[in-house]
């Protein structure tokens, strides 16, 4: 093992031709820390948005993005007890300011971390943590979601989407989803009981009675999705806007309003372990790129038409 590695990085906040290999010292564990030997990092929207979009969590570049991780425990810091040099492990980073998975080692806090199950490979324990995480915290930690009960999932064939529509199934819920109608398909598979083709068919005039909404999408779906909700049902958005204003309009309507940021999360990681070991959920690999090509895969998962997850591997 050499004091250097190979990462992706960028100099200053641009399209996808900012991000170029660089060479950095590799990074020792500090206490209560893993040295985790990168095989598969996930990609997810908040690593387009901020390569490009100033203002947002980070500070300006140089960074190395990436919060996904899944790979084997190379050292670990004082005071570890969890893991030990060569376990398996999947996790997401700190979020925000924990980034750097695209990187061929990275540091993170042992109990952001999991075993990764012996029956998947890196590639999709890679693609989980952070779009699972989310969805984990906003249906089951925030919410509650109890059998029966009906949840309205938007973008239900995005990352955070098509697993949430996985979780809201493993807890008994019965699950609607926006998309696109050739998702659909995929979506039924998954456990969908109900899709609306978001192009085609206004969501806000066909939804009723829904227990929980969780939206990907921003302000103004919030705003339109809360006539859809039960007295008392909740609202669950993890896009950042208005959140004074949509919290008095769901006071108004008699129903609840949250805001989720997802947090690194060693009970909700076991959690997701578990599902994945029981094949209750499985991210829908939407492309798999070499280091070499971080930058394509940035630009693929920009488009927002990816069915799934975009996984770099590292080595």
């Amino acid at each position: 093992m050499t004091d250097t590695m190979r990462a992706i990085s960028q100099d200053s906040l641009g399209g996808p031709e900012v991000l170029h290999e660089v060479e950095l010292p590799r990074p020792l564990p500090g206490p209560s820390q893993l040295l985790v030997r990168v095989h598969a990092a996930g990609l997810n929207p908040t690593d387009w948005k901020h390569r490009a979009i100033p203002g947002l969590f980070l500070p300006a570049p140089p960074f190395v993005l990436g919060w996904d991780v899944s790979g084997v425990v190379e050292a670990v810091g004082f005071g570890v007890t969890l893991f030990a040099p060569g376990d398996e492990v999947f996790g997401m980073l700190p979020y925000p300011h924990g980034h750097g998975s695209l990187a061929e080692y990275v540091v993170g806090p042992a109990r952001a971390f999991a075993r990764k199950p012996a029956g998947i490979d890196h590639i999709v324990a890679g693609a989980t943590p952070l779009a699972a995480l989310t969805a984990w915290q906003a249906l089951v930690d925030t919410a509650n979601l109890e059998a029966g009960q009906r949840v309205l999932i938007h973008a239900a064939a995005g990352g955070v989407g098509h697993l949430a529509v996985q979780i809201a199934k493993s807890r008994g819920a019965y699950v609607i989803g926006t998309a696109s109608a050739p998702k659909h398909e995929h979506l039924r598979a998954l456990g969908a009981d109900e899709l609306i083709d978001y192009r085609e068919v206004d969501f806000a005039q066909v939804v009723r009675e829904v227990d929980v909404v969780l939206d990907t999408l921003g302000e103004e779906n919030s705003h339109r999705s809360l006539p859809t909700l039960r007295p008392g049902g909740l609202l669950v958005t993890i896009r950042a806007g208005a959140q004074d204003d949509l919290r008095a309009a769901a006071a108004e309507r008699g129903v609840r309003f949250a805001a989720l940021l997802v947090e690194a999360d060693h009970a909700g990681m076991n959690a997701v372990a578990d599902l994945l070991a029981a094949g209750t959920i499985r991210p829908t690999i939407a492309g798999v790129f070499p280091r070499a090509e971080a930058a394509k895969a940035h630009a693929i998962g920009e488009t927002d038409r990816t069915l799934g997850k975009l996984v770099v591997t590292m080595r």
